[in-house]
Parts: structure tokens; sequence; C-alpha cells
């Protein structure tokens, strides 16, 4: 495999780090902004950060992930409806609309068959169509009930206690969710077809002949 081909390799140890920054880099860059500035310096931030994000996507990949490409124009949009209206509440609620459209995409794609999460995820995982469909049925739920929460968090508690639950609870509630999914793949596992064994050829019925015939005449000998 030659170097670009490398580099353009999802699986790959390298390009699974520069996933990582690309989908939270933009979060970092908003928590750590707010402690310095406040949330309009962090909106700022996270919208510029996201459209790097999207720039290095498309350096390294060749293409535009479909998660940071949502979450950028979600962040451009309401990000500029903060500054435009001078008001926070756009970008505070930005969370429970992209959780909305995440689990709205999952469900349309199993009522029409297609289990879309597999598109962002067959690259990790090998399951079957039953277990895809378990998979996106959880993550859906999931992320109606991130997208409740969130309201509830902005609505009813100070702006430091929404910025830690976007940056910190957030991120903590997926990745426990994520790990509880372990097993619900390990069953719906995809099992690769084992690679039939070359077989020998049989002996040939003329050979057996001549070798019946022979031992015949060294008797008749």
């Amino acid at each position: 495999m030659n170097d670009e081909a490398k580099r353009l390799e999802p699986r790959s140890p390298a390009n699974s780090h520069v996933k990582l920054l690309i989908e939270f880099g933009p979060l970092a860059a908003f928590g750590v902004t707010y402690l310095a500035g406040g949330i309009f310096w962090a909106t700022a931030a996270v919208m510029v950060t996201s459209v790097i994000a999207l720039a290095a996507s498309w350096r390294r990949f060749g293409r535009l992930l479909p998660v940071p490409l949502l979450t950028a124009v979600l962040v451009v949009v309401f990000g500029g409806l903060t500054f435009w209206l001078n008001d926070p509440r756009f970008i505070k609620v930005k969370p429970t609309i992209i959780n909305l459209l995440f689990a709205g995409v999952l469900l349309f794609g199993l009522m029409t068959g297609r289990p879309l999460l597999k598109l962002l995820l067959g690259e990790a995982f090998s399951l079957t169509e039953e277990g895809w469909r378990k998979l996106s049925v959880r993550w859906a739920l999931f992320f109606l009930g991130l997208a409740g929460l969130n309201e509830v968090v902005w609505r009813n508690f100070s702006e430091a206690s929404w910025v830690n639950f976007k940056v910190f609870g957030i991120l903590g509630l997926s990745m426990v969710f994520a790990m509880a999914q372990v097993g619900l793949i390990k069953r719906h596992e995809a099992q690769s077809e084992p690679q039939s064994e070359p077989q020998s050829e049989p002996q040939s019925e003329p050979r057996a002949e001549d070798e019946s015939r022979a031992s015949h005449k060294v008797r008749a000998d």
C-alpha cells in the first residue's frame, strides 16, 4: 500500500486520531474559550474551529465526514443567530436540534428499511441486519433523551452549568451509552463465511483398475 492509500485509509491509527480531533476539537475549544471569555467568545471559537475541522476532514480523507459537516452547519447557523440577535439562547438550543435531527434520521432509516447507522459505523463494525436495526433504535432513543435533557438543563440551570453539561455531560453520557452497547454488538456480529479448503483430487477409477490388474498378474505369475 502506497503512502497516499495509507493517508486515506479510515481505519489506520493515525486517521483515527485525526477523526477524534475533527469531531471533538470544536467542543474542547468551546469549553476552554468559555472559561476565558464567556459565552459569546466561546460561540465564536466553536464556529471557527468547526469550519477548520471541515477543512481538515477534506484535506485528510478527501471527503467531508457527515457528523462534523452537520454539526458545523448548525453551529454556523445558530452561532450566527446568537451574534445577530445578541441572544445566547440560540447556541444553547443547538444541541437539542442536532440530537433531534440525529434521532429523526435514524428513525427514518428504520421506517424505510435502511439502517442509516450502518453508513456511519460500517467501517468499525460488521453486524447482521437485525443488529443494525436494534442498535439504530437504541441510539435514536438516546438522542431523543439527550435533546430533552439539554432543554431541561439550559432552561432551568445557570449558564455555567449548561456549559459543563454540554462539554462534559453529553460526552460522558455518550461514552457510557456506547460502552453499554458492546454486548449487543457482540451478539449480532456478522460471521464471515469460512473459506473452503482445497480438496484433494480423488483417485481416478482407471488407475485403480490398472493397479488391480497388476495385482492379479503378479498373483498369476
